[in-house]
């Protein structure tokens, strides 16, 4: 029972609930599967860590994405967790929870490209990190995202208000100034690349450019890949209405009538507010409502 809640608790949270729950679940599958197998959390990481080398990237492309999944440390999940959490929610303001995680991932993907890039172009970085993990490029990309599509909103901190322009450029300045002397300079350059990918994100978005919907177009395809073939647990019936339908015989004539079920009716009425407003403009009665209306089919 406790499962099934669970699972159902997923399935109805929102894209950042999603991510924070997937984020934390892998972190403590390293850090507790190293305990058990009395190794580092490193060695069960290692084929989903991105590596500098060109040819072991080649290897294994798949890193170049999954290496935001994984962290450090705990504090280093919990401020990337945090940060996803306060910025993410004034994206999904505004935004589909499907050009958010478009956002999150190319942000990712440009953070990790950049790193591999510099990483080979530059010298001085020879003597750093080796592999880079965790998910502050995505994180960046949603931030700066969001402070250059609505730099003028306002974040209450503490006793004054800052505006999300002021907060994105303290952000990136921080990380740049950091650059020369830090030990972690390939990280610090991740963030970069995913900042600059959520800055040219938001500027062309302003001007009516999506520079992210091929990327949708090709999540949209992966699912339906593995997606089952099977029939639709919730059938989208047309504007409400009765018709007559008559089959004449020599001898007499038979008349149907087909009618929407009150159910199917609610189900539509849902799914028009769903089309409108967002899954999240749902009240708690409607998403339990559709939940047991799709089991039941």
């Amino acid at each position: 029972m406790a499962t099934n809640n669970l699972s159902y608790q997923f399935k109805t949270a929102n894209i950042i609930i999603k991510l924070i729950v997937i984020n934390v679940v892998l972190f403590l599958f390293a850090t507790l599967g190293s305990w058990i197998f009395k190794s580092s959390p490193g060695a069960l990481m290692s084929w989903f860590v991105l590596p500098v080398d060109p040819g072991s990237l080649i290897i294994q492309f798949w890193s170049v994405l999954t290496y935001s999944f994984l962290h450090f440390d705990f504090w280093h999940i919990f401020w990337n967790m945090l940060v996803l959490y306060w910025f993410g929610q004034y994206v999904l303001n505004l935004f589909t929870e499907k050009r958010f995680l478009t956002i999150y991932l190319l942000g990712a993907i440009c953070g990790g490209l950049l790193f591999v890039l510099a990483y080979n172009v530059f010298p001085v970085l020879s003597g750093s990190l080796a592999y880079l993990i965790g998910a502050s490029a995505a994180v960046r990309a949603i931030m700066i995202f969001i402070a250059v599509y609505t730099p003028n909103a306002a974040v209450r901190i503490i006793f004054f208000n800052v505006k999300l322009w002021q907060i994105g450029l303290f952000v990136v300045l921080s990380d740049l100034i950091q650059i020369p002397t830090s030990s972690n300079a390939g990280g610090l350059i991740a963030h970069m690349g995913g900042a600059i990918f959520g800055y040219f994100y938001a500027m062309q978005l302003k001007k009516g450019t999506d520079i992210g919907s091929w990327f949708e177009k090709l999540m949209d395809g992966l699912v339906s890949m593995f997606k089952p073939k099977k029939k639709s647990p919730l059938k989208t019936v047309h504007k409400s209405k009765t018709y007559t339908k008559s089959t004449k015989t020599t001898a007499t004539s038979r008349t149907k009538k087909h009618t929407k079920t009150p159910n199917q009716e609610q189900i539509d009425a849902i799914l028009d507010k769903i089309s409108k407003s967002g899954y999240d403009s749902l009240t708690k009665e409607e998403k339990d409502f559709l939940f047991k209306a799709g089991k039941e089919e």
